[in-house]
């Protein structure tokens, strides 16, 4: 992929700057404290062994569920306590996304970076309040959104800040609970001087494709992340699941843990020769 962007600085983690890919992986909705714990706990110890930086992720509320009935999460206050757990107990960074101004200053006293999630993705006013507040910040890509369009994204937050910002690709809206992936989107954004970062599960997903809730192709979410690390993206978006048919969110699209250590160690050969090209 053409060019280095300007890195992000997470803890001791360096995103961006030609340095090997970051993991940013955990369950889509944070289940339980229990739950959350040894899923955190589970994926360090598999990032350790592999050397992979890793910082987890994993939401306190899924605002954007397609049923009203659909499990959200603990919400802020008991989920930033959780968050804030894994970070003293499994002694790892965390991300989560925020969905409007008045969680932002709270959120960013735990969360090593704040997201921006997709459907928000061009909303100003909460562009510039997790810019004021985050100590870094990812922004999804909205599936409405073509590259070209991130630029005007970030000139909102440049407004405020020029560096700690990452953009996620998470797939382009194709018709009907669909979704395709153009990878020249990750060499533009890359080029907008960001650290790029690829989202293995969403862009897997079928919005709204069970009805009540979203559908997903996980057997195509590996193929995805191996083009993507051969780009040489800086960072690798992956929800991951125990047991992703029990799920209490976004089970079709997420990845299998079991079957993480294989992919990683095939990922990071990737990225050497991506990286060293």
């Amino acid at each position: 992929m053409a060019g280095k962007s300007k890195g992000v600085q997470v803890g001791k983690i360096t995103i961006g700057a030609g340095n090997p890919f970051v993991l940013i992986a955990g369950p889509d909705v944070i289940e339980s404290e229990e739950f959350a714990l040894l899923a955190a706990n589970r994926l360090r110890q598999i990032c350790a062994e592999l050397a992979v930086p890793f910082i987890f992720k994993c939401s306190y509320d899924k605002a954007n569920r397609t049923s009203v009935h659909s499990f959200r999460g603990p919400g802020l206050e008991r989920g930033l306590e959780v968050l804030q757990k894994v970070k003293d107990q499994v002694g790892v960074n965390v991300l989560s996304d925020v969905h409007c101004c008045e969680e932002v200053e709270k959120a960013s006293k735990v969360l090593d970076v704040v997201q921006i999630p997709a459907f928000l993705s061009r909303q100003t006013d909460l562009l510039l309040e997790v810019a004021r507040h985050a100590r870094a910040m990812n922004v999804k890509k909205g599936q409405f959104l073509s590259p070209w369009d991130v630029q005007s994204v970030l000139e909102k937050i440049r407004s405020v800040r020029e560096d700690g910002v990452m953009v996620t690709e998470r797939g382009t809206t194709f018709g009907y609970n669909n979704l395709v992936v153009d990878f020249r989107s990750l060499v533009v954004i890359r080029d907008l001087g960001c650290p790029v970062v690829f989202d293995g599960s969403h862009t897997v997903q079928t919005p709204g494709g069970l009805g009540s809730a979203s559908g997903g192709q996980r057997e195509f979410a590996a193929p995805l992340c191996r083009a993507a690390v051969g780009l040489g993206i800086d960072a690798l978006f992956l929800e991951v699941h125990p047991d992703p048919d029990r799920a209490l969110c976004d089970g079709p699209s997420s990845y299998r843990l079991e079957d993480l250590p294989r992919l990683l160690q095939t990922l990071k050969r990737m990225d050497s020769i991506a990286k060293s090209a």
